[in-house]
């Protein structure tokens, strides 16, 4: 069998959206290097475990030799206080990214967040050409991601799909998730289609399903040729049973972000 990746690194293989990763794209490379702080388990078939601390450049480096692709889950994914972010989402990203530049990896799948436009307001429809308005320390350390991948393939070649992910789990856990829900076989096709589309340069993309209300506007991507095919309405009536719906004053209701917009790390 011919693959189109020898070798695909997977950081933070070990967390909800790297497993994913892990279990659903074997098809894409003949070798998933999986790497996290956390335990991962033996190594399966055609899988290398190799633990590492990103915010270690040398480590890093070592991570990335004889990848041909990296997918960086490895991070902070929720909001922390900036002396956790900083080592895990800056200093990590940074090594990703000027290791992948030393090694020769030319493409990366960066999933940032959609954290990165949380204060924008429900009502308004956004895409990429909107200026970033992070709700949260974790929002922007996304936002930096994005700009440090920008500057890595406009000066270096490497490329990058940012992936501004929304909620990617089995089913929607509140009525916001109703519109940022994003499934596990859109993710894993979007995954794919990074790793198979001719060209990506640079482009920002919404990690999201066809849902029923849409806030962000992906158009400009769609050479990438990904279409996501699932819906969060086949669980609406679940959700209002469980969720009352937040009043229209709400911060969650206001702002994209949803409660993010009124957490504080102070």
């Amino acid at each position: 069998m011919a693959y189109p990746l020898k070798r695909l690194l997977i950081t933070g293989a070990a967390g909800g959206l790297g497993s994913i990763a892990r279990r659903r794209l074997t098809g894409l490379a003949e070798i998933l290097r999986l790497s996290d702080i956390a335990e991962l388990g033996a190594a399966g078939p055609r899988e290398e475990v190799t633990p590492c601390d990103l915010s270690d450049f040398a480590a890093v480096r070592a991570l990335v030799d004889g990848c041909d692709g990296i997918i960086h889950y490895g991070g902070i994914s929720v909001e922390q206080p900036w002396e956790e972010i900083l080592p895990a989402n800056i200093q990590g990203t940074y090594n990703i990214y000027e290791a992948a530049r030393q090694a020769g990896v030319p493409r990366i799948f960066y999933p940032s967040s959609n954290h990165a436009t949380g204060f924008y307001p429900r009502e308004t429809r956004i895409d990429v050409t909107a200026p970033v308005r992070p709700d949260s320390l974790y929002g922007v350390s996304k936002c930096f991601g994005e700009a440090l991948a920008r500057y890595y393939y406009d000066k270096y070649g490497i490329e990058t799909a940012a992936v501004r992910i929304g909620s990617c789990f089995p089913e929607p856990k509140d009525h916001r998730m109703m519109v940022t829900w994003l499934s596990e076989d859109d993710l894993v096709a979007l995954m794919e289609r990074v790793f198979l589309a001719q060209r990506v340069g640079y482009t920002t993309l919404y990690g999201v399903s066809d849902n029923l209300e849409k806030w962000w506007d992906n158009s400009h991507a769609g050479f990438l040729g990904w279409q996501p095919r699932d819906s969060s309405e086949q669980f609406r009536d679940l959700i209002d049973q469980r969720h009352e719906k937040p009043g229209p004053d709400d911060v969650e209701s206001r702002f994209q972000g949803g409660f993010w917009c009124g957490l504080r790390v102070d």
